[in-house]
């Protein structure tokens, strides 16, 4: 986004942030955007209800005329943005956010693909301040457009993409909803998971607990609020009371892997919503593997594969297991592999 002069004489001051009228020309990181986003984004401090009011109102313009909230602007179009009266924004807000870059996969000018940590959110909201976005953001303040593509439950680890332009967002966001992505999970679980176990195909409810937190509840194929769920599942290893597996999702549902392999009797280690919190304890004492604490969830997204947004090449990204998954591997691979009394698996394969 390029700011122009005002070609006409500025309009009387109302206000500390701003004394002009804009004049804002689209860049190529935010054609296809609706006008209304456009603006929330460009118009860091304004209220959605001051700037619907300005579109309704017609003071906001695109190429000289009139334009809805909807309207999808393009590279080059010029949105006229009238005086604003924007509260002045406090210096030590934006310093709360701490500048960080992560771990890169993969970059070009189109997206960007980092190695998330577990315990860090994707995005600020729900009690959490900030979250990856952010932090790149105010790493990168050169940087005209960064989006997330998909999301990471803030405990999960592995590949995260981030578009760079908007027509790169928009893409790969088609294949993500049409099912063209490879995404396969590395998830260790407690017990010995039964090798003839290879598909999950049950649906999943999503709901608000008492407290209001988000949680899934695996529900018949016929309730009335459950969506189909599918997840494939292969044995890495076997280890002394757990299994390694990798987890092939076919459907991109709130908590899937987590909800299909606890319904199935094998929770996923240091699962703080769905697993087994005894054992999660001993874990993180470092009691239950002598000399190995482990504090977080062993979920990490391990594969992505997609189709570049703009040359079409099929991209394959692998993210290495994180070194305390790593450790604890070891540490279970060293120890006598011992029959387990985990409970049988109640999922469902076709």
């Amino acid at each position: 986004m390029r700011v122009k002069p005002a070609t006409a004489p500025a309009a009387s001051p109302v206000g500390a942030g701003a004394a002009a009228v804009r004049h804002l020309v689209v860049d190529e990181g935010s054609a296809g955007q609706r006008l209304d986003n456009f603006l929330l984004r460009e118009l860091k401090g304004a209220p959605k209800t001051l700037v619907y009011r300005i579109i309704r109102s017609g003071e906001v313009r695109v190429n000289k005329g009139r334009a809805g909230a909807d309207t999808r602007v393009e590279a080059g179009d010029e949105v006229r943005v009238p005086p604003l009266r924007l509260a002045e924004r406090d210096p030590a807000e934006g310093a709360a956010v701490p500048a960080r870059e992560f771990p890169l996969l993969f970059e070009d000018e189109h997206l960007l693909a980092i190695d998330k940590p577990a315990g860090v959110a994707v995005h600020g909201g729900s009690g959490v301040s900030f979250g990856v976005i952010e932090q790149l953001r105010r790493a990168r303040p050169e940087a005209r457009f960064l989006e997330l593509v998909h999301r990471l439950d803030r405990e999960t680890s592995g590949i995260l993409l981030i578009a760079k332009k908007r027509s790169a967002l928009t893409a790969l966001q088609d294949q993500f909803r049409q099912r063209e992505t490879g995404k396969t999970y590395a998830a260790l679980v407690i017990g010995a998971w039964p090798a003839a176990l290879k598909v999950i195909d049950v649906a999943l409810h999503k709901y608000l607990d008492a407290a209001g937190e988000r949680r899934v509840k695996a529900v018949p194929a016929d309730h009335p609020d459950g969506r189909r769920s599918i997840s494939l599942v292969r044995v890495v290893q076997a280890l002394p009371g757990h299994t390694l597996l990798d987890v092939t999702i076919k459907t991109g549902r709130t908590h899937q892997i987590r909800v299909h392999l606890q319904q199935a009797g094998h929770p996923i280690v240091g699962d703080d919503k769905y697993g087994d919190f005894a054992v999660n304890k001993a874990l993180a004492r470092g009691t239950a593997v002598p000399g190995c604490r482990f504090e977080h969830m062993f979920l990490h997204a391990r594969r992505l594969a997609f189709d570049h947004p703009a040359s079409g090449e099929r991209i394959e990204l692998e993210a290495p297991l994180p070194p305390e998954c790593a450790t604890l591997l070891s540490r279970l691979s060293s120890a006598p592999l011992l029959p387990t009394t985990a409970p049988a698996a109640a999922a469902s394969t076709p």
